[in-house]
């Protein structure tokens, strides 16, 4: 897992789901984090932590979704896509994100880091004595597939 960074006052932790053993091309990587701060929702008291997925699919499409904490225990969804037309993209280029509008929250393989952020958001910021902000960001998601585990 890449190492977290801050954004508009934000801690952001980083997944990135590809298929291929290379990893996500460094220019779709670049364009994509260019594309977050339009993806975090205002300040408003909250701990400031977001967490994205960044997911290179089989296809021409690359998908970037961040999940922003709010209103102390609420996940805050916003998500953009590149190379896939039937979702808005003006073209098949993966590192030309545009914001997608639709309810959706994730497809299969970027849906288990929402899993362990929550518990880690539980653990170190709503459960424990004192909230720790900096132990939820270094507590993340074992590096390796995001697919079935049995």
């Amino acid at each position: 897992m890449p190492p977290a960074i801050e954004v508009a006052g934000r801690r952001i932790k980083r997944y990135h789901v590809t298929a291929d053993p290379a990893g996500i091309e460094p220019e779709v990587e670049r364009a994509a984090y260019a594309m977050l701060p339009r993806l975090l929702p205002e300040p408003d008291g909250t701990p400031a932590a977001t967490f994205v997925v960044l997911h290179r699919g089989g296809d021409d499409g690359a998908y970037f979704n961040a999940y922003s904490w709010v209103w102390d225990n609420v996940l805050h969804f916003r998500g953009s896509a590149a190379g896939q037309p039937v979702l808005g993209c003006p073209d098949q280029d993966p590192a030309h994100f545009v914001t997608v509008d639709l309810p959706w929250i994730g497809c299969v393989w970027e849906l288990p880091p929402i899993l362990h952020e929550r518990d880690a958001w539980v653990r170190h910021l709503l459960a424990s004595e004192v909230p720790d902000l900096e132990a939820y960001v270094t507590d993340s998601l074992p590096e390796g597939t995001t697919g079935d585990r049995t």
